[in-house]
């Protein structure tokens, strides 16, 4: 075993361990016999908690080269009682990935990071969900994206509107298909981690549907993370406008990405933005 690999599964056994420690008999439910050599739960218990076996559990804190699936872990995680952020340190350890959290019906923007948004001026901004879904936004990205706040659910899916919107495909002219397959492929690393879920193959059965394309690229199977460099918009009423991209995760919030359009290093992209404002 590579030393690294030998590293992380100690590491992950003391883990195990000192979470094991600090949980009492009656803090999990169980009853107290007695006095302890050793604070916190026995090996034993937390299997029993876990729904798996002593000798498992005892490999993982041996740190043995076992595989593990994700159940399991979900089921250490309730047995001891982790945080979000152990939760995640957890998967880490064992899977070498984190977990595939269930995204909130409703994706809640705190006052400061909308206030974030608003601050930035002539650059469009916009926040978006795991399954691409614009969940916020400032002033000059709904002048130059659509009027987000009449849009259905439906229709602020990124995916949704790059594949079935004309405004999007007349925005974007000659760069729309550079642009709908980097979505398609940001849409098809998030779909990695809810792969059979309801809501994506839903959407994802509705877009075969609606778009040929997307029907011929979907099968091709490509990923991508990361934002798509310069920007060229065609808009309506002031014209070309250029953008550099930049995306960031909300540190609060990890299921929540930042992507900010600043515009390009000319006066005439900020000085049509800044008319667009004033209209």
């Amino acid at each position: 075993m590579e030393q690294s690999a030998n590293e992380r599964l100690h590491e992950l056994a003391k883990f195990l361990q000192s979470r094991r420690a600090r949980i009492s008999p009656e803090q999990a439910g169980l009853p107290n016999r007695g006095r302890r050599r050793t604070p916190g739960l026995r090996r034993g218990e937390v299997a029993a908690l876990s729904g798996i076996s002593v000798d498992w559990y005892t490999w993982l804190e041996q740190a043995r080269n076992i595989q593990v699936s994700a159940q399991v872990l979900e089921s250490i995680v309730r047995a001891l009682q982790l945080d979000s952020n152990e939760r995640k340190h957890l998967f880490l350890l064992a899977l070498q990935q984190l977990p595939a959290d269930l995204i909130p019906s409703e994706s809640i923007i705190s006052p400061k990071l909308q206030s974030f948004l608003d601050l930035q001026g002539t650059s469009p901004a916009i926040v978006t969900d795991q399954r691409l879904n614009v969940v916020a936004w400032n002033k000059v990205a709904s002048m130059i994206y659509g009027n987000y706040e009449v849009m259905s659910m439906r229709e602020r899916n990124s995916v949704w509107r790059t594949f079935t919107s004309p405004y999007i495909r007349q925005l974007l002219q000659e760069t729309w298909e550079t642009h709908a397959r980097h979505r398609l492929a940001q849409f098809r690393a998030n779909y990695g981690k809810f792969a059979g879920d309801p809501w994506w193959m839903e959407l994802i059965d509705e877009l075969n549907r609606a778009s040929e394309e997307f029907r011929t690229w979907w099968p091709e199977h490509d990923v991508l993370n990361g934002p798509e460099g310069r920007k060229i918009n065609y808009h309506p009423t002031v014209g070309l406008i250029v953008f550099d991209q930049i995306s960031f995760l909300v540190s609060d919030a990890p299921h929540l990405t930042v992507t900010i359009n600043i515009p390009s290093n000319d006066d005439d992209t900020i000085s049509k933005l800044r008319k667009l404002l004033l209209e």
